[in-house]
């Protein structure tokens, strides 16, 4: 990710939405403006602020005409679909290389909307998706909300994991509960001396992505850090900073198994560098560097191949054990963010900040195999189905969109909220997807469930 001037440090969160003028004094207003603009009468207010309960929305009130995410149109001088026009026509999205992208929107897959393969089940106030705010991040001479998308992870239908402050927080669907797991705002000492590893105390840590997997979380903070916490035990198993590079933000983590079974700890810096750990002792195994800075990389379903992005228009496949690079994929006209592999191990999605995921064939990396447009903004945000089925892009806000891999990518379903998207996250079941929304007022966690033929069945499992 590139490096920012002192000026850009009035960039921040809301920055995004960059609104010319939408009847309010304020020019970057995001949803919190809805609030602001509201004539609540103090009865509301009161209920607001005192009973969090009420804020949330089931699936059976949307079918009822409420607002999913609980914004009160009603009370508001404009309409939901006003509002969503005029911010259509003013968001700007950020380009960090000012290319141009004409004739991109003629090469892009015309795809079928108005899908629905995913159905609104609940929204919750009760936890909020934040993303730490440019102004939080005072040393930091970059923007960091380029990327921030990783923030959100499903270990089961039932079971999320989500950033609230400086809180990781688990949200149980199932019981409607928040419980906090883990505090970086406090000292983080391991709970376990590692002779030989450079282990050290971390305190007041900005989390910048985190991924949860088989009982590991593992967080990367906006100075380099890393922390490695089994969900099952107490404490912090691990935590250190990789680096002390000035421009050390830990871009990407993740959590994955190598071909001969063992589990690995992946960690991607804004140093350029790639760090793999071994995930029992959390001895470093191997660090590779590259030309630019890793803003994203994934690792392939059989831990052999390394998807790497970053400050270049082309994205890299590597060898997983070794970092050589064995194949260049052009196309991209910015910067990337994002990536994923489906199950099947050939087919890589790459999202970019040209608005664009492009779908790679790992057989013929000559030319992208399909391009898919966003709507407004970059794509931040890649997943995949465990079953391969469907494919969830995200946006910087607003917009998440699912493809059904079996209709080619042609049929799309188009997820429309108000908010900074912090995450997305399907289930390990496919059943359930859920995306992050952070908003000083309406931030949340939107949940929806597959649609199925045989719905009845869901009554009796």
């Amino acid at each position: 990710m590139e490096h920012f001037q002192n000026d850009d440090l009035e960039y921040v969160v809301d920055d995004f939405y960059d609104f010319d003028d939408f009847e309010h004094d304020d020019p970057f207003a995001g949803p919190e403006f809805l609030r602001r603009t509201t004539d609540f009468d103090s009865d509301f207010e009161d209920d607001f602020e005192s009973n969090t309960l009420k804020t949330d929305t089931s699936a059976m009130e949307a079918r009822n005409g409420k607002d999913i995410q609980g914004i009160p149109w009603e009370r508001l001088n404009f309409t939901r679909n006003k509002y969503r026009e005029t911010r259509l026509k003013q968001y700007k999205n950020y380009e960090s290389i000012g290319g141009s992208s004409e004739g991109l929107e003629k090469e892009c897959l015309q795809v079928e909307k108005g899908n629905a393969f995913y159905a609104f089940q609940f929204n919750t106030r009760l936890v909020k998706s934040t993303i730490v705010h440019f102004q939080d991040a005072i040393s930091i001479l970059f923007q960091p909300l380029m990327q921030l998308r990783n923030l959100l992870w499903a270990t089961s239908k039932h079971d999320v994991y989500l950033m609230q402050n400086y809180s990781v927080m688990h949200w149980s669907s199932l019981l409607r509960k928040g419980k906090e797991v883990l505090n970086v705002a406090k000292p983080i000492v391991p709970s376990v001396e590692r002779p030989g590893l450079l282990s050290e105390q971390l305190s007041r840590v900005q989390i910048s992505t985190m991924a949860v997997k088989e009982n590991l979380m593992v967080a990367g903070g906006f100075q380099g850090e890393l922390i490695c916490k089994h969900l099952n035990q107490p404490g912090v198993a691990f935590s250190t900073k990789l680096t002390t590079d000035d421009n050390a933000i830990t871009n990407v983590v993740d959590v994955y198994r190598c071909p001969g079974g063992a589990m690995r700890v992946l960690a991607a810096n804004n140093d350029a560098q790639i760090r793999m750990f071994d995930a029992e002792t959390f001895s470093s195994l191997n660090c590779f560097a590259f030309d630019w800075s890793v803003n994203n990389t994934s690792v392939s379903p059989d831990g052999k191949l390394l998807a790497v992005l970053g400050d270049s228009v082309e994205c890299l496949i590597a060898e997983a054990q070794s970092g050589k690079v064995t194949g260049t994929l052009k196309g991209h006209l910015d910067y990337s963010f994002a990536s994923a592999w489906h199950p099947d191990g050939n087919i890589l999605a790459t999202g970019n900040q040209d608005t664009t995921c492009r779908l790679w064939d790992l057989r013929n990396l000559s030319k992208s195999l399909a391009i898919l447009k966003g709507r407004m903004g970059a794509i931040r945000a890649l997943k995949f189905t465990s079953d391969g089925r469907f494919l969830a892009m995200a946006e910087p806000a607003d917009f998440v969109h699912v493809f059904d891999t079996e209709s080619g990518y042609i049929k799309c379903q188009e997820i429309d909220f108000f908010g900074e998207t912090a995450g997305i996250s399907f289930s390990p079941d496919t059943e359930s997807l859920f995306v992050g929304v952070a908003d000083h007022t309406y931030g949340s966690l939107l949940e929806f469930n597959r649609r199925r033929h045989n719905q009845y069945l869901d009554s009796i499992l």
